[in-house]
């Protein structure tokens, strides 16, 4: 997914899934963070989901709050959903191999490390006659897919992507509410 903070409104690459920064009601936006920063627990931004690489789990106009500090501690794991720096917009993408691991897609199949991967949220007719790798992910860079995967510009085109760019984890889709088309 991309967030696009310094593209026009409106302006979006085909198959990525883009997001701007949030312009609706500020004032539900400031109690939010205010007390996160009061608790002293996280820091959240908010993205706008501007594109359709992560549907069925994302949808174009789908409002999100992004944990600013999720990898202080750790680095991302798999199956994350993460926003990251890359190409000159921000994305969100899902993690689905971390440095270490080998990645292939086998007929649609994801396997990480020879194994192949359950993945509920990726239409299994939608990847039919997929194939990637086997690569291996260095070290220090996670590798990252959209979940849909026919339109979604991803780590298969632009490689793994290092953790030192991951800049938050996505924690909550907020708008439309969840359960609403």
């Amino acid at each position: 997914m991309d967030v696009q903070a310094d593209r026009p409104a409106g302006v979006i690459r085909p198959g990525r899934c883009a997001v701007r920064r949030s312009v609706v009601p500020r004032t539900v936006l400031l109690a939010l963070p205010a007390v996160a920063l009061a608790v002293g627990t996280f820091l959240v931004e908010p993205v706008r989901v501007e594109s359709t690489s992560m549907e069925p789990t994302l949808m174009s106009g789908d409002h999100l709050l992004v944990d600013d500090r999720a990898y202080r501690d750790h680095p991302p794991r798999p199956g994350d959903l993460v926003v990251f720096d890359g190409s000159g917009a921000t994305l969100v993408k899902r993690v689905v191999a971390v440095g270490g691991d080998t990645i292939a897609i086998e007929d649609g199949v994801l396997e990480v490390n020879g194994g192949a991967v359950e993945e509920p949220a990726v239409d299994p007719k939608t990847v039919d006659g997929m194939y990637y790798g086997p690569a291996r992910v260095p070290a220090g860079t996670v590798f990252v897919l959209g979940d849909n995967r026919r339109h979604s510009v991803d780590s298969r085109q632009f490689g793994p992507v290092p953790v030192s760019e991951v800049t938050g984890r996505v924690v909550l889709r907020w708008w439309p509410r969840p359960g609403t088309p």
